[in-house]
C-alpha cells in the first residue's frame, strides 16, 4: 500500500522531491529524490556530508540527514512535476544545533511555551538583470525616480505574473507587485503567516524567482547593493506576536500609542537594543553595509536606516509603525537569512517583554540625508566585523539561539571577511597604484 506522500505524488503528478536545507550563509542546498523512494527518506532524511556545505563541520564528521517537513510541500508552479520540502538537519539522531531552521523552530517553541505566537511577512526586493550580472535587464528603464514606472512594470509583465501566478496557484494571497525605486528593480507582496510558514515561503521565493527569471533569459538577484548609484535591495519584515491559538494580536491596542499595546512596545526595544547584534543576520552579507551607510542614490534616497530609531509612518527610521497592530522592521535587505532572521528578532524581542524595557520617545524627524554627529542618534554598525562583534557581545542572542550557531556562524563570517581582506581591488589599484 502505497503512503500517503506517494498518493500524492500519483493523484498531483509528482515525478521527484527536492527535500532542500539551508545553511549557515542562506544558500539552498538540496537532494533531488525520486517518487518511488520518497518513503525512505520521510522518517530517516536525505544523507549530506555537512563539511559541503557552509556548515561548521569537517570531512571527519558523520552524515548530516535532512529529514523532511511534509506540511511544507510547494508543487514548483513551472515545473509541476516536482515537489519541494523544507528539511530539518539531524545528526548521530539528534537535531543539529546550528541548523538554521532547527534554530527558528526552537525560538518559537520557546514562545510557545509563554503563550506566543509570531506573525510575519517579508517584502522581498529583487533586481532583473541581463544574464551576466553586469547591468539591469532593460535598456529603457533609465529613469531618475524609476518607482511605481508603469510602462517599465509592464514591459516585465510576462515574468511578474508568472511568479505571481505561481503564489497565488500556491494560496500565499499574493496583493501587489511593483516596480520598485531602482532602475530593474521590482517587489512582490503575499500575505502574512505564522513565521516559519514564512520563513520557508522565504526561501522557495527566492528560488522561485531565479528560476522563473532564467526561464525569460534574464538573471534576478536579491544582492544587498549591486549597483553603487542605485538603491539597495530591501527585505523589510512585518512582525505582530499573537496568542498561541492566533486568536488575539497582542501588539493590536487602539488605546494605545499608534495602537500598539505596551507589549509590543517591550517588544520593539528589545529589538532597538540588540539592532547591532541581529545585523548579523538581518545583514549578513559584507555587500550589506554598502546599502546600510549609503551615500544619496540617483534617486534621492537610499531607503535603508543608519540609525537605531523608531517612528511612526516615516520610513526614515529603522522601526516604522505604520498602522495598529505591528511595525515593520527595515533593517533586513535581500541576503537575510530567512530562518536565523525571525529567529534572532523574536528573541530580542522576548527579551525585551521579559525585562520591561523601554523604546524611549518615538522620533519623527525626517533623518534622510541628514548628517548625524556624536551625541545623536546610536548608529548601526558600519561593517560585517562591527555586527559580528556585536553578536559575539551579545548575551541575549547567545543564550537565545545557543552557542552552536553563534560560535559557528562567527567563525565562518570572519572567515568570509579575511578571504575578502585578501583581495586587491581594482579602486585600489586604480587610486594607489601610483602613491
Amino acid at each position: 500500500m502505497a503512503s500517503p506522500l506517494q498518493a500524492l505524488a500519483r493523484e498531483r503528478g509528482i515525478t521527484y522531491f527536492l527535500i532542500s536545507f539551508t545553511d549557515l550563509f542562506g544558500v539552498a542546498r538540496a537532494k533531488l529524490v525520486p517518487a518511488a523512494a520518497i518513503d525512505e527518506m520521510v522518517p530517516t532524511g536525505a544523507g549530506f556530508a555537512g563539511f559541503a556545505a557552509w556548515l561548521d563541520m569537517t570531512p571527519a564528521d558523520p552524515d548530516l540527514f535532512a529529514k523532511p517537513d511534509v506540511n511544507s510541500l510547494i508543487q514548483l508552479p513551472w515545473k509541476p512535476e516536482v515537489a519541494w520540502m523544507a528539511a530539518d538537519l539531524w545528526m548521530n539522531d539528534e537535531p543539529v544545533a546550528q541548523a538554521p531552521r532547527n534554530v527558528l523552530k526552537a525560538a518559537l517553541a520557546r514562545a510557545g511555551d509563554l503563550g506566543y505566537q509570531l506573525v510575519t511577512g517579508v517584502e522581498c526586493e529583487f533586481f532583473l538583470l541581463q544574464p551576466d550580472g553586469a547591468a539591469v535587464s532593460d535598456a529603457n528603464d533609465c529613469q531618475a525616480k524609476p518607482c511605481y514606472d508603469q510602462h517599465a512594470l509592464m514591459r516585465r509583465f510576462d515574468l511578474i505574473t508568472a511568479i505571481c501566478d505561481g503564489m497565488q496557484q500556491l494560496g500565499w494571497e499574493p496583493y501587489q507587485n511593483d516596480h520598485e525605486d531602482a532602475n530593474g528593480q521590482f517587489e512582490m507582496n503575499w500575505k502574512c503567516a505564522d513565521a516559519l510558514t514564512t520563513a520557508d515561503r522565504h526561501v522557495f521565493f527566492k528560488y522561485m524567482a531565479r528560476s522563473m527569471a532564467e526561464l525569460h533569459g534574464l538573471r534576478a538577484t536579491f544582492m544587498p547593493k549591486p549597483f553603487s548609484h542605485l538603491t539597495g535591495n530591501g527585505c523589510h519584515l512585518h512582525l505582530s506576536l499573537w496568542d498561541r491559538d492566533r486568536q488575539r494580536n497582542l501588539f493590536h491596542d487602539l488605546k494605545g500609542e499608534l495602537g500598539l499595546s505596551s507589549l509590543a512596545y517591550t517588544f520593539l526595544a528589545g529589538v532597538m537594543q540588540s539592532a547591532p547584534a541581529i545585523c548579523a543576520f538581518t545583514n549578513p552579507t559584507i555587500n550589506s553595509y554598502r546599502r546600510l551607510h549609503a551615500p544619496m542614490t540617483t534617486s534621492g534616497a537610499t531607503w535603508s536606516p543608519r540609525t537605531i530609531s523608531y517612528a511612526g509612518n516615516n520610513r526614515t527610521h529603522m522601526i516604522r509603525i505604520p498602522d495598529a497592530g505591528r511595525f515593520e522592521l527595515r533593517l533586513p535587505d535581500g541576503a537575510a537569512h530567512p530562518y536565523l532572521m525571525p529567529a534572532a528578532v523574536l528573541s530580542a524581542g522576548l527579551n525585551g517583554v521579559r525585562n520591561n524595557l523601554d523604546p524611549g520617545p518615538r522620533r519623527d524627524s525626517n533623518l534622510a540625508g541628514t548628517v548625524l554627529t556624536a551625541g545623536d542618534l546610536p548608529s548601526l554598525p558600519e561593517s560585517l566585523p562591527d555586527s559580528l562583534r556585536a553578536l559575539d557581545s551579545s548575551a541575549v542572542l547567545k543564550e537565545a539561539l545557543g552557542a552552536s550557531l553563534t560560535e559557528s556562524y562567527i567563525k565562518l563570517k570572519l572567515h568570509e571577511w579575511n578571504r575578502f581582506t585578501r583581495e586587491v581591488t581594482a579602486w585600489e589599484r586604480e587610486h594607489t597604484l601610483d602613491c
